[in-house]
């Protein structure tokens, strides 16, 4: 007997190539096509994960919201979700959230699912308000974190509504470290020194990043290990105030502002070590592809951060903006290179044994089946 595929729409406001968008294409195209049949909604645009969705299969639709509170976002968003008849909508981030939560009774049969990415502590009175409002129409909201599921849960969705599910990443075969030839090239285009002991971070320039930590605590040690040196790969609305940082405390011969790249994990590969100074996150996706390649990493300790870095185990994990700290453990990692190894290796086999992303596909279909089966 042939049982009939369930239909799951999922919505998102952009299809940018961002840690949450990431996530919501390797779902989209992981899913069992024998049992789901899924198509994806953009907000208010696409961006380069649209591309991998279509070549995947998977219808894609850009609704073109052109405002917080656009009245016709709601029209068309109602038209859709009306057309594809979906059993489940799965809406992540803010604005899908709200907006999904909003039009989904012209469906009302569909289960909602909400996925929310981060500790939102960032969000405003209203936001927050929103969220409390909608939580009667949501069946299950996934934190990929638990704190993210605690969050929400002090913000008042019952227990038996909340689920966590972690991130999930590919573990890339283990190649040799980057290639001599190849790695004296990237340094000479950075016009770094031969011997340089690289330190990074890839993501997102904004506030809570903290990557002016980095930059102090690079500026202070190299005044008694000179080799070290930072290179930033990302964008974002911090970059041009932390680039004059940069150049007001006189570090810009040892600091690289990459901006955004499409070949950030060559970069990666670079970095003897991976830095995170977060004040809040939800679970980093640049700390687990860092994680993944075999690189030590030194991340803030914030809940996030530490339900993936077990300290002394796959790195360190320095207080909250405390930069001495990252300073001492950047230190050790310079003077004590069997560290550099000893560490990568197991933060790699943790990544592999909890966070696949076989595992993280498993788990979402298996709330889709739980909700579909009541």
């Amino acid at each position: 007997m042939n049982v009939p595929k369930s239909r799951i729409v999922l919505l998102i406001p952009t299809l940018d190539r961002s840690g949450a968008e990431k996530q919501f294409t390797l779902l989209a195209t992981r899913l069992p096509r024998d049992e789901f049949e899924v198509s994806a909604i953009a907000l208010t645009r696409g961006g380069p994960y649209a591309d991998e969705l279509r070549a995947a299969g998977i219808p894609v639709t850009v609704i073109g919201k052109r405002s917080k509170f656009d009245p016709m976002t709601f029209v068309r968003l109602r038209s859709e979700l009306h057309r594809l008849q979906p059993d489940i909508l799965h809406t992540w981030l803010f604005a899908a959230n709200a907006y999904g939560r909003l039009c989904a009774g012209i469906v009302p049969h569909a289960k909602i699912v909400v996925s929310e990415r981060c500790v939102d502590s960032w969000k405003a009175g209203w936001q927050l308000w929103i969220d409390r409002r909608l939580i009667d129409r949501t069946d299950r909201l996934i934190g990929n974190s638990p704190s993210v599921v605690d969050f929400y849960r002090e913000l008042g969705v019952p227990a038996e509504k909340l689920v966590c599910i972690p991130n999930g990443i590919d573990t890339p075969a283990l190649t040799a470290s980057t290639d001599e030839n190849d790695r004296s090239a990237m340094l000479r285009e950075l016009d770094f020194p031969t011997d340089a002991f690289v330190t990074g971070y890839i993501g997102r320039l904004a506030k809570q990043k903290r990557v002016q930590d980095l930059i102090w605590t690079v500026e202070t040690l190299r005044q008694i290990r000179p080799r070290l040196r930072l290179v930033i790969v990302g964008d974002g609305p911090d970059r041009e105030r932390l680039e004059n940082f940069a150049r007001d405390i006189g570090v810009t011969k040892h600091v690289r502002f990459l901006g955004h790249r499409e070949d950030a994990s060559r970069w990666l590969e670079l970095f003897d070590v991976f830095c995170l100074a977060s004040s809040f996150e939800g679970m980093s996706n640049s700390l687990m592809e860092a994680m993944s390649v075999g690189k030590p990493v030194i991340a803030s300790d914030i809940p996030a951060n530490r339900e993936l870095v077990v300290q002394s185990e796959t790195g360190f994990l320095p207080k909250l903006a405390d930069t001495v700290g990252f300073m001492q453990f950047l230190r050790r990692l310079i003077d004590e290179p069997g560290l550099v190894e000893k560490f990568g290796q197991a933060g790699r086999e943790r990544i592999q044994q909890f966070f696949s992303i076989s595992r993280m596909v498993d788990a979402y279909a298996d709330v889709y089946r739980s909700i579909t089966a009541r």
